[in-house]
């Protein structure tokens, strides 16, 4: 006989409800609101005919976040200046031991991948998390979101299409990206433009997300030129009482920058052939303040 209350089931599952969640969403708060309404559900439900809890969480999980994601859409908000996910905390640790796994999750849930489910529709969007990040089975899905196999394996071509699209190529290796990041950062902060500019690829991409709420380009730049004095200029403006950390969030290293002891900002290189492609820098106060300053 087990003794595992409605809370233990709850909690053993809470991480992977919540890896759907911001996958869907991509905003942490927004996750942490869908996955206590899963709680709520689970704590009323008659859970007696509940042979599989993992999967009936899921599923009451992915139907929640579809619904918020719609109701999301629905209100056309607009945001000032570029869109950046909110900064996640991924510490697979010893919970997937599996290399490819790992990959996998941490490619699922990265920056330049979330930018791109940002333009899927809400049901194609959830097929390809549950498909891609999870492996969920086709039938499986299709239990999920109550629609037919068949329109569900085909809501998930168009998604994996769309994304492999307009996904940009980019190294994973979590210590070449760490090692490019820190080289990266010295540059900026000695104020060494030519060994900056030696660093970013002829096209790279500065994305800086503030939502209006921090000083940060309201437009993408492009170019390393423009990118790399960019960069110069900004770390000019740094506080000697600033300090820098590194973390793992969406996936792969990422430097946060602490002053006056709370997060002033979080950058991340994706990289490709050991050049900077892609820099993104999320400033926005509300997007920062889940992360630990020490």
């Amino acid at each position: 006989m087990t003794t595992d209350t409605p809370t233990d089931v709850f909690e053993e599952h809470r991480p992977v409800l919540l890896g759907v969640a911001y996958r869907m969403l991509g905003r942490l708060a927004d996750a942490e609101d869908v996955v206590q309404d899963a709680w709520l559900r689970w704590s009323r439900a008659d859970r007696s005919d509940v042979r599989e809890p993992r999967g009936y969480l899921v599923r009451v999980t992915t139907r929640l976040a579809v619904d918020r994601l719609r109701q999301i859409k629905s209100r056309g908000e607009t945001y000032v200046g570029p869109w950046l996910p909110e900064p996640y905390v991924t510490d697979f640790g010893d919970t997937v031991p599996d290399t490819a796994e790992r990959a996998v999750l941490a490619d699922s849930v990265s920056l330049a991948v979330l930018v791109v489910l940002e333009s899927l529709s809400p049901l194609e969007r959830a097929v390809f998390v549950l498909r891609e990040a999870f492996g969920y089975p086709y039938a499986e899905i299709a239990a999920v979101l109550e629609r037919e196999e068949p329109a569900v394996r085909q809501l998930a071509g168009r998604a994996r299409k769309h994304v492999e699209e307009r996904r940009p190529r980019y190294d994973v290796d979590p210590a070449q990206r760490r090692d490019l990041t820190e080289r990266f950062l010295a540059a900026a902060a000695e104020g060494d433009l030519e060994g900056l500019m030696a660093m970013l690829a002829p096209g790279v991409r500065l994305v800086g997300d503030s939502g209006g709420k921090a000083k940060a380009p309201v437009r993408v730049l492009e170019t390393a030129d423009k990118v790399g004095r960019f960069l110069i200029g900004a770390a000019r403006k740094t506080g000697a009482d600033a300090t820098l950390r590194f973390l793992e969030l969406n996936g792969g290293p990422a430097a946060l920058l602490v002053a006056a002891g709370k997060p002033d900002f979080v950058l991340q290189l994706d990289i490709a052939d050991g050049r900077v492609e892609s820099v993104y820098i999320v400033r926005n106060p509300d997007k920062l303040r889940f992360l630990p300053v020490d």
